[in-house]
């Protein structure tokens, strides 16, 4: 039987001078190509109520032949990549294309996730952005696969590993593969979430005999947990300007994107640079705060232990925004 491989690994994220400059936090070692099919199925999904404008960047391999596109609520799309593939997939939001795709206006053709002035991007994000990561030809025959809020944080997102013919993952239970990020309160379930309740219902590609692990918590930690200053929009301030503090009873929006400390500040200490290596750099307030509420996703550079999914190379897999219910704790049930 094949099994998902939840290992450690040594991450980098690399000083950004800009914040369109963000890169792989998986620092794999990428092996040749081998024999057989050339290519796997990358499926991207909106179960957003709102129009999503996926972003792919492709940093190794061959990527897929749409760059960028336009995914209406509850639709899909389907690309190829090669088995060799490294990159990443994010959603852009808020955007303002015409229906010929062109984008007149000035100033960001997206509220989050911007990539510039057309529909197929060809380079990263602005950020923040929610990342789903690839490296399908890892060492040791493995392909990598994280989410990552390490960018900070615009859309829920999950990953769900796609079987197929030439793929030998068949026998790896879903309810260790699948990972789901839900830090926004109009898309989280609440604590009792459990999609499970008729044996014949599915969620993220599991079953009742397969249930995947969900984080429970209160909607109010869901709609609070961005450090106040990491808010992309923070709330008006009320009456006489003084925020209360602590924040906890002012409103936040429902869409309420965040930055993370690297993203927003640049500092070493938070960005993992300089001195501060692997031995040195621990995770920060923001990290902590993501990680409360999405424990299977990066939260800052180092988090490789408690966020990346590895299984035998050759697999598929489905980017889903918005997937709904509750986050994952995958990797904590592991241990």
């Amino acid at each position: 039987m094949a099994k998902c491989v939840l290992t450690a690994a040594v991450s980098v994220m690399l000083f950004m001078t800009e914040p369109t400059l963000g890169e792989h936090h998986m620092k794999r070692k990428v092996e040749k190509r081998q024999g057989g099919s050339t290519s796997v199925p990358l499926l991207i999904t909106n179960n957003c109520a709102e129009t999503i404008y996926p972003g792919i960047l492709t940093q190794g391999g061959t990527g897929p032949a749409d760059s960028g596109f336009k995914l209406s609520p509850g639709a899909n799309h389907s690309l190829t990549v090669s088995t060799d593939w490294q990159g990443r997939v994010w959603g852009r939001t808020n955007c303002s294309f015409d229906d010929l795709g062109r984008f007149s206006g000035s100033g960001r053709a997206c509220t989050t996730g911007d990539c510039g002035p057309v529909v197929a991007c060809t380079g990263t994000g602005e950020l923040p952005a929610t990342l789903a990561e690839f490296t399908l030809s890892g060492a040791n025959g493995q392909s990598y696969y994280d989410l990552s809020m390490v960018d900070g944080y615009n859309l829920p997102m999950a990953i769900e590993l796609i079987a197929h013919s030439m793929s030998n993952v068949d026998d790896i239970p879903p309810n260790q593969s699948n990972p789901s990020c839900v830090a926004s309160v109009g898309n989280y379930a609440g604590p009792s979430f459990n999609p499970y309740t008729s044996g014949s219902k599915t969620f993220l590609g599991t079953n009742a005999s397969f249930q995947l692990p969900f984080l429970s918590t209160s909607s109010d930690k869901i709609s609070n947990w961005c450090p106040w200053d990491l808010q992309v929009s923070p709330p008006t301030s009320p009456g006489d300007g003084v925020y209360p503090y602590p924040d906890g009873n002012v409103q936040r929006p429902a869409f309420d994107p965040c930055f993370s400390a690297c993203a927003k500040y640049n500092e070493p200490a938070y960005c993992c640079t300089g001195k501060y290596g692997p031995s040195k750099c621990q995770a920060n307030y923001f990290s902590k705060a993501a990680k409360a509420v999405c424990p299977d996703a990066y939260s800052f550079a180092y988090d490789d232990a408690d966020s990346t999914f590895a299984v035998p190379k050759g697999a598929g897999f489905n980017v889903v925004l918005c997937p709904g219910g509750a986050s994952t704790t995958i990797l904590a049930n592991a241990r």
